[in-house]
């Protein structure tokens, strides 16, 4: 860290916070390099909380896991409805109140998962670091509001109530790929969570982000306990077990210290999970029963994504079962019980053998110069249909096929994967074994040597090239971590003995700033693909808004209604209204008459054929709004705010990684060239959409006034009051003027 940095840094902490390191280093807690990661720590802590208390709305580009790849999505965070919204492209798919909430777990690199009460899990991504940590703030802001059943805006604007229960400095036990080691974390206890910094990492890469790891206490399922000895003690959750230990230091250098620390910790977390688990049980069954049907109705999206899954793995999973059932069976030595497992009907003999399982089909044994075909995934009649069934009496052999026409069409291609020296299967494998068998199925497709990435990056276009979208996003997700870097730096052998996992490894830490070149081609990318299919969703609000606002017909239409309403309550003994929401519009079908098939839809369409037959044709001054509106304005002004940070992402990232006194070459005199005319295209571009937003927004304002309705309504609602009513209206008038 250079010195402008660290004096720059220290200016952003308060006194308090710059004497506690120190002491922290005069009692040898922690080096000065470590003192100096924790300032960083704090630094950033200070920015994410002013600069969040800043607004109410906050909107994240995450990506989540369906159908089997990572879609992008924009996570809304909004304090003044108290909701999280999941916005694709305009159209907020899914919403959640705050109330859903319960936990935000903390996973490996840029993933993190949310926990709602009886709905399933978030799988989602953030696209940086720095996003992950905001949204794991602001998230751990609103389980806060849920747990002290205060208001949002009081938890939110007031950080003082989510001040550090307890602190100190922990080792925690990591497995490397040969041994495991203890690093050191500054672990801080808030109410409903457990904070690890990390003092130990970034010392061969000082330009990265603290690294941060959130143990979630919310979600009723985390355990602490003591191990053995008087200095360590774990933390068991879902996902992980985290065992710690009480460094010895200048002040607690004995082990009555040190036991004394122990039990302070295991106390404080205990007392902090219990209190928990309280707050969560009447609240999960509050909340079972409170849920509306509409509520579940977007479950049958996951459900499906599993049926998906359970398909896909069928065949091997089938596979493994039938192997491990040819296997020999071994049984259970006397005094062990047999694993539990459901009744079997009683054999009617002893001599009786059950029937033999079916075989195995026997695969194909292809020749070397055979060529493979794609399969069909066909679904296959069952055995005991196929005798009534048409498919008895069909012969596939007597048809003629040309065989040489669908192996052309429909043989596999060719796929050249870089080999290098193809290593054998007990090849040591310096990358996490996890992360490196993932990685390893991707390089299998990936056409391009480790000594050719480097020259890739300086290729904007797919068509010159380049990358494709789909490689990009998967280096990203297989970035080296500070600990990987530092590993891989410490290499001093050659690349060519190593498995070719740890040959791209290697090559991605030489590369300066790879991730950021990575999210600069990704965004550059999908810039003007966003903002071409923004536009003509923006427009058609804009239309739609200026149509409301112009209609004379529609208005008379209402006036209809108004009439028609007051007399019906005045005759029930209630009062006039001087006017009525546009969701009332949907309540008119819902009223019958006498006769059980006339409504006072219908009762409507007859007073305006009697009386003023031409506003029957109202419609057509609404063309803008006779199909159900996908978009909302929210959605767009959402997607719109993204592509601007996410264009002054792009121009940060071109100040960061363009050398200022280093040689360029040809080819990265061009890229930067080319990224430089790009960014002026987008900003004019964007600048224009932007105003666009901006009318789009006024529009719907005064739309808004004028029918009465609340400044909070989102357009997709008061769209899709209107767009029913047409199309009910319409079907009224067919049955009443048939």
């Amino acid at each position: 860290m250079d010195n402008s940095r660290t004096q720059d840094t220290f200016s952003q902490l308060s006194q308090e916070k710059i004497l506690k390191i120190m002491n922290m280093v005069k009692n040898k807690e922690v080096s000065i390099e470590e003192a100096l990661h924790l300032t960083q720590k704090e630094a950033y802590a200070e920015k994410d909380s002013q600069d969040l208390l800043t607004g109410s709305q906050f909107n994240f580009i995450i990506y989540k896991y369906k159908h089997y790849r990572w879609q992008k999505r924009i996570l809304q965070i909004d304090f003044n409805t108290r909701t999280i919204f999941n916005i694709e492209k305009g159209i907020i798919k899914k919403q959640f109140p705050f109330s859903q909430v319960k936990a935000c777990e903390d996973t490996e690199r840029r993933r993190f998962s949310i926990v709602f009460h009886g709905r399933q899990d978030y799988e989602l991504e953030a696209v940086s670091l720095d996003d992950k940590r905001k949204i794991t703030y602001l998230l751990s802001r609103v389980i806060q509001s849920n747990s002290c059943k205060r208001p949002a805006e009081s938890s939110f604007y007031r950080p003082a109530e989510c001040d550090v229960i307890h602190e100190g400095l922990l080792d925690l036990q990591q497995n490397a790929c040969t041994c495991t080691e203890w690093v050191k974390y500054l672990v801080q206890l808030r109410e409903g969570e457990l904070a690890l910094y990390c003092t130990g990492l970034g010392r061969k890469n000082n330009t990265a982000d603290p690294v941060t790891t959130t143990i979630n206490l919310t979600g009723g399922n985390v355990s602490v306990s003591k191990e053995n000895g008087c200095s360590t003690f774990s933390i068991q959750t879902k996902e992980h077990n985290y065992l710690f230990r009480i460094p010895f230091t200048v002040q607690n250098n004995r082990m009555e210290d040190v036991s004394k620390l122990q039990n302070e910790w295991v106390t404080l977390i205990e007392r902090n999970c219990q209190l928990r688990k309280g707050a969560l049980l009447p609240q999960e069954g509050s909340q079972g029963c409170t849920f509306s049907e509409a509520d579940y109705e977007d479950l049958t999206v996951p459900l499906n994504e599993q049926k998906e899954e359970v398909l896909h793995f069928g065949v091997t999973s089938a596979t493994a079962s039938l192997n491990k059932s040819s296997s020999p069976q071994t049984k259970p030595a006397e005094g062990e019980s047999a694993p539990a497992s459901p009744p079997l009907p009683l054999p009617r003999s002893k001599a009786e053998v059950p029937p033999a399982p079916p075989a195995l089909p026997q695969l194909c044994s292809l020749s070397p110069l055979t060529k493979r075909t794609k399969a069909f995934h066909w679904d296959v009649v069952p055995c005991d249909k196929i005798q009534k069934s048409v498919w008895a009496s069909c012969d596939p052999c007597k048809k003629r096929i040309d065989v040489s026409r669908l192996c052309d069409q429909f043989q596999l291609q060719e796929i050249a994967v870089f080999s290098g020296n193809e290593p054998s299967v007990n090849q040591h494998i310096m990358l996490d074994r996890k992360v490196a068998h993932n990685f390893n199925i991707f390089l299998k497709s990936f056409r391009i040597k480790p000594s050719e990435l480097k020259e890739k990056l300086y290729i904007i276009h797919e068509e010159n090239g380049g990358l494709t979208d789909e490689q990009i996003t998967a280096l990203r997700r297989y970035m080296p971590t500070p600990k990987d870097a530092e590993r891989y730096q410490s290499f001093k052998g050659s690349s060519s003995e190593l498995h070719v996992v740890d040959q791209f490894m290697l090559e991605m830490c030489k590369i300066p700033h790879l991730g950021v070149r990575l999210d600069l081609l990704l965004t550059m990318r999908e810039l003007p693909v966003s903002m071409r299919d923004l536009e003509p969703l923006i427009n058609q609000k804009i239309h739609a808004s200026k149509q409301l606002l112009s209609s004379q017909k529609f208005v008379a239409v209402l006036e209809y209604i108004l009439a028609i309403g007051n007399h019906l309550n005045e005759k029930a003994g209630k009062e006039k209204a001087k006017g009525f929401r546009l969701s009332s519009l949907t309540k008119l079908p819902l009223l019958r008459g006498k006769e059980k098939t006339f409504t006072l839809l219908h009762a409507l369409v007859e007073q305006i054929f009697l009386h003023e037959p031409d506003l029957a044709k109202f419609s057509e001054e609404l063309t803008e709004l006779e199909a159900v509106p996908d978009a909302s304005m929210k959605g767009l002004s959402a997607e719109v705010d993204v592509l601007k940070k996410e264009l002054e992402d792009v121009i940060q990232c071109r100040r960061l990684i363009k050398p200022k006194t280093i040689k360029v070459t040809s080819q990265e005199s061009q890229f930067y060239k080319d990224l430089k005319d790009l960014i002026q295209k987008y900003e004019g571009d964007l600048s224009q959409l932007s105003k666009r937003c901006d009318e789009m927004k006024k529009l719907y304002s005064n739309v808004l006034v004028k029918f009465g309705e609340p400044q909070d309504l989102d357009s997709q609602e008061l769209f899709g009051w209107v767009s029913s009513f047409i199309s009910a209206f319409r079907k009224a008038c067919a049955e009443v003027m048939p």
